[in-house]
């Protein structure tokens, strides 16, 4: 057994658009591995922290103590993808307020030449990796991916279109916590990855337009299992090696998953501040998310912490409270072990748990029960002989379930209106060539132009709940009466023709760039010197536009919501604090209580 600390980095990014609107100072230095944070208000009231890495990206990369995505790839994806290859379970996740930057530290931004975050980095070395291997005839290997998202509770998975609603999250006296049914889909080459990750993130677009969200207010989880297979030549016996990869990025609004995660991050660095061994009470079980990681917080994992952190003077309360998180963490322990033989290990003791349960109840005289729980579905032996059948499961079995997953997923995406290729291929980041289509603008990153809508045939006419589009010669768009409807910043009440290029805000919630391929190809032609801008055309542009058309009753709005969900911030920050306080004062739960509280319902239940 390994016990190492996790992994703390803290990364600092450039001022945003609305921190340099309001003249923002920095108040983030950094030396080495130390971060300094200055108090604005009290300048001599300076707080320093050490952590395994600070990185300055504060600046450009022309600053020589800038540190860009490679290197923080290089720091913590390159270590954390060589301890899965020997075997362990690895975790990353990013932690910090909203918008500090952590989307672009762990996807970066893909399309762009050295923009790429630590997960599309991983993910391409790590089939690079298998590729090296592919002379060795003694090593195989395997790669599974799954991908849920977390949202008031409630568990969804992003891959599969048959898992609608709540899944169940459950735990098993062997393999611990996990979400019962959740998909985990074969995939052969990083374009796989990349595809998955992509049609994950069209589908939480699509829920969050359906619940008219304004930006992701939830948890993504994606997980990478790969299996490593030795074959012993001497002995002919097979043994594997199974690492699982944990990304988390934490979603946009502070919750009760956030405000348990923290707790938990207070809880375990108590533990291990302590020098007596002493049981303490770690709220896992608060909430989803800290109850499917648990393995990962403090347990079987090595884990790596990303701190994102904002520079802006108006942010100092949510900075030092990131930091504080960040510094605590690095008192946490986990006791990671290499996973040797995982399956075979986990079917024999399945099966062993399966048959003491059995003979344990022959033996008390409550045959009767297996008979009750076989009518019932089964119960714990049902969810066992699942557990062990997905275990055998050939990689033939899993390839042939994972395209037809892939075939039901994007059938229901064509359904709901979200485009797929136009040659009928695989969903992915593209741009159709010919056919005039709107694309989401959204103000997370990973949910910024993942659906697109055509406007297919000359004849056809798409109705959207303020607006109707068509097509005879030019797209026009059609107010509906009474429907706040913007095209570049402008409200418009009536038939207006669309240019490519144009942003279309419809409710000042749901943001669309609309694109006409062969519109831009003319125009393009007859100006061939046409400058590109130099500020990309995205959700943030399109919102500015708007404030500065719309003038400054509509600016003064924004303010004041923004305003108002600052103090909902700062409100909850306290009471996540008060709830710390309180939990520092409560004993432990005495064990004999719990025992006995849990035989009084087992008795009930039985005499029921």
């Amino acid at each position: 057994m390994s016990g190492a600390s996790v992994k703390v980095a803290v990364r600092v990014r450039p001022f945003n658009s609305r921190e340099m609107g309001k003249d923002s100072k920095c108040i983030i230095q950094m030396s080495g591995n130390t971060t300094t944070i200055l108090n604005p208000k009290q300048p001599k009231e300076n707080k320093s922290f050490n952590f395994d890495y600070s990185y300055w990206s504060h600046t450009s990369p022309e600053d020589i103590n800038f540190a860009g995505q490679q290197q923080v790839y290089k720091d913590i994806g390159e270590e954390m993808l060589l301890h899965a290859f020997e075997g362990y379970n690895v975790c990353i996740f990013a932690y910090g307020q909203t918008g500090s930057g952590k989307s672009y530290t762990m996807m970066g931004k893909p399309d762009l030449k050295n923009q790429e975050g630590i997960i599309p980095l991983m993910c391409e070395d790590l089939f690079t990796k298998f590729n090296d291997c592919n002379n060795d005839n003694t090593k195989s290997y395997s790669v599974e991916v799954s991908y849920m998202e977390i949202y008031c509770e409630r568990v969804r998975d992003l891959l599969n279109p048959k898992n609608k609603g709540n899944l169940r999250v459950r735990e098993h006296p062997l393999m611990g916590p996990y979400v019962e049914d959740l998909s985990k889909l074969a995939v052969t080459s990083y374009n796989d990855i990349q595809d998955l990750m992509d049609s994950g993130n069209k589908a939480r677009t699509v829920a969050a337009t359906n619940m008219n969200e304004t930006s992701s207010r939830s948890h993504a989880v994606f997980n990478i299992i790969f299996t490593q297979k030795r074959l012993d030549t001497e002995t002919d016996n097979t043994s594997e090696k199974v690492g699982r990869g944990t990304r988390l990025k934490e979603g946009a609004n502070i919750n009760k998953s956030l405000t348990t995660l923290g707790k938990v991050i207070s809880a375990l660095a108590e533990v291990n501040k302590k020098k007596k061994k002493v049981e303490s009470h770690i709220p896992y079980r608060d909430s989803v998310l800290t109850w499917l990681l648990r393995e990962n917080l403090g347990g079987n994992s090595r884990t790596a912490m990303v701190a994102a952190l904002s520079p802006a003077d108006i942010n100092y309360d949510e900075t030092l409270s990131t930091l504080r998180y960040a510094d605590r963490a690095k008192q946490i322990r986990c006791n990671a072990v290499i996973n040797e033989d995982p399956n075979n290990r986990l079917v024999r003791e399945l099966k062993e748990e399966v048959g003491r349960l059995r003979d344990l109840l022959l033996s008390q005289g409550l045959g009767d029960i297996l008979e009750i729980c076989h009518i019932l579905g089964g119960g714990f032996h049902q969810e066992t002989e699942k557990i062990i059948a997905e275990l055998n499961e050939t990689w033939e079995e899993k390839l042939r379930r994972t395209e037809a997953i892939r075939m039901e997923r994007e059938a229901l995406l064509a359904e709901m209106g979200v485009a797929m290729r136009e040659d009928g291929g695989t969903v992915g980041v593209f741009s159709p060539k010919k056919t005039p289509h709107l694309v989401n603008l959204n103000e997370d990153p990973l949910m910024s132009e993942c659906l697109l809508y055509y406007i297919k045939d000359v004849s056809r006419k798409v109705y959207l709940p303020v607006c109707l589009l068509s097509a005879p010669v030019a797209v026009t768009l059609e107010p509906c009466e009474g429907a706040e409807t913007y095209v570049n910043g402008k409200r418009v009440t009536e038939a207006t023709v669309l240019k490519s290029g144009n942003r279309i805000i419809l409710g000042k919630s749901h943001v669309f760039r609309f694109n006409h391929p062969e519109q831009a190809r003319q125009e393009r032609e007859k100006t061939p010197c046409a400058e590109t801008p130099v500020e990309p055309v995205d959700w943030a542009f399109a919102q500015r536009e708007l404030l500065d058309k719309q003038g400054i009753d509509m600016k003064q709005e924004m303010d004041q919501r923004l305003q108002e969900l600052e103090d909902q911030y700062r409100k909850e920050r306290e009471e996540t604090h008060n709830l710390l306080e309180q939990q520092r004062m409560v004993r432990p739960v005495n064990k004999w209580t719990l025992s006995l509280s849990l035989n009084y319902i087992k008795s009930e239940l039985f005499s029921s």
